[in-house]
C-alpha cells in the first residue's frame, strides 16, 4: 500500500553506489536512443504479462465498466511499452523494472483500479490461514534447530511459489492444486544458485539479533505460510520485529509490529520508504528482503549497515540467465555486517 507523506531513505541502507536495479538494462556506452537487448527482453516480459493483468482487471467488480476500462489499460500500457522500444528515453526512461512496474500501476490507478488482485488475495488468505496452525505445528515438532530453520526457509520459498503476478504459476496452481507441503518438498535441490543457508544457520546458533525488519508481500501463502512462521521463530529467538499483544500460536507477539513501507509495487526502491518505517527501523540489526521483486530484481546487491538476508525464488527466465541458475531456482543471500 502506498504511503502518504514524504518518502525518505531506509536508515540502515548504505546509500553509496545504491541502485534499485540488480540487472543492468544498459551501460553508459549504449546509444541512449536505441533499446539494448536487455531492455527489449524485459519490455517483452512486461508486454507478455498484459493479458493476465487485463483478465484480473475485467473481473474487478468494485470498478464500474471494468471490462472496458481493462481494455483501455491494456491498450495504453502496450502503447507505452512499444514507445520504449522506439525511444528508451520516452516516458521518463530509460526503463528499468521499477519504472515498468510504476507505469503499469499508474495506468491502473488512473482508470480507477485500486487492487486488481484483491479478490484472489482474499481467497488465498483464507486458504493460507486455514493451514497456518498445521504448518507451525509441523515446524515446532522438529527438535533439531538446524533442521527446523532449514524447514522454515523451505517454507518461505514454497510460499513464494504462490505468485499472483505470475500467470504461469497461477495456471500451474489451478491445474495441479499444488499443496503447500508438496511445494516445500519439491524445491530444486541444493546448492541453490546463491546459497548462504549453512552460514546463516551457523550464525543463527551464535548470534542474537535484537530487531529485524522484513519486507514482504501483503497477502497470501507468501506471508502467512512462509514469512509468519519464520518471524515467529525469530520471536522465539528473542528478537523484535517490525498488532496487538497476544500470542502467535503460543509465541508472544508483543514485539511484532506491522508497518506500511510506503511502496505499492512488487519491487522496491529503498531510498523511498515511509517515515513510519524509517523511524521503526533506525536501530535494526537484521534486514530481510523476501520475494523475487524486492530481494532479487531490485536489491540483491544492496548493502546495509547491519546483517541482511535476501530470499526469493527465480520466476523469470531473464533472472535465471543473469544469475547463471535455473528457472525456479532459489536465492538465499546472507551478508554479515562486519562494521
Amino acid at each position: 500500500m502506498e504511503s502518504s507523506g514524504e518518502l525518505v531513505p531506509f536508515p540502515v541502507l548504505n546509500e553509496s553506489n545504491y541502485r534499485a536495479c540488480t540487472i543492468p538494462y544498459r551501460f553508459p556506452s549504449d546509444n541512449p536512443k536505441q533499446p539494448t537487448p536487455n531492455e527489449l527482453s524485459w519490455i517483452n516480459l512486461f508486454l507478455n504479462s498484459i493479458p493476465s493483468f487485463r483478465k484480473r482487471a475485467e473481473c474487478d467488480d468494485t470498478v464500474p465498466d471494468a471490462p472496458a476500462r481493462a481494455e483501455k489499460f491494456a491498450q495504453r500500457y502496450q502503447e507505452i511499452l512499444e514507445d520504449f522500444k522506439k525511444d528508451p528515453e520516452s516516458h521518463g526512461g530509460p526503463p528499468d523494472c521499477i519504472l515498468l512496474c510504476q507505469v503499469r500501476e499508474q495506468i491502473l490507478r488512473e482508470l480507477g483500479f485500486r487492487d486488481i488482485f484483491k479478490k484472489v488475495k482474499d481467497e488465498e488468505n483464507a486458504k493460507a490461514i486455514s493451514l497456518f496452525k498445521d504448518v507451525v505445528c509441523l515446524n515446532d515438532a522438529i527438535e533439531d534447530d538446524t533442521k527446523r530453520v532449514q524447514n522454515l526457509v523451505r517454507g518461505i520459498f514454497a510460499g513464494n511459489i504462490f505468485d499472483l503476478g505470475s500467470a504461469q504459476l497461477a495456471e500451474l496452481f489451478a491445474k495441479d492444486g499444488m499443496s503447500f507441503q508438496a511445494s516445500c518438498e519439491n524445491l530444486l535441490p541444493r546448492p541453490w544458485v546463491i546459497d548462504d543457508l549453512d552460514n546463516f544457520i551457523l550464525k543463527w546458533g551464535r548470534k542474537l539479533w535484537k530487531k529485524a525488519v522484513i519486507f514482504v508481500d501483503n497477502s497470501g501463502a507468501d506471508i502467512i505460510l512462509g514469512i509468519l512462521p519464520f518471524a515467529r521463530e525469530l520471536l522465539r529467538h528473542g528478537i523484535q520485529l517490525k498488532d496487538e499483544n497476544g500470542k502467535l500460536v503460543g509465541v508472544d507477539t508483543s514485539n511484532l509490529f506491522i508497518a506500511n513501507s510506503g511502496n505499492d509495487l512488487p519491487v522496491i526502491d529503498l531510498t523511498r520508504i515511509s517515515q513510519e518505517l524509517a523511524y521503526l527501523a533506525s536501530d535494526a540489526d537484521l534486514v530481510i528482503l523476501e520475494g523475487m521483486g524486492r530481494g532479487i530484481e531490485t536489491n540483491l546487491y544492496a548493502e546495509f549497515k547491519c546483517d541482511s538476508l535476501k530470499i526469493g525464488m527465480v520466476k523469470h527466465q531473464e533472472v535465471a540467465q543473469f544469475l547463471g541458475g535455473r528457472l525456479y531456482d532459489c536465492v538465499f543471500k546472507y551478508n554479515e555486517f562486519l562494521g
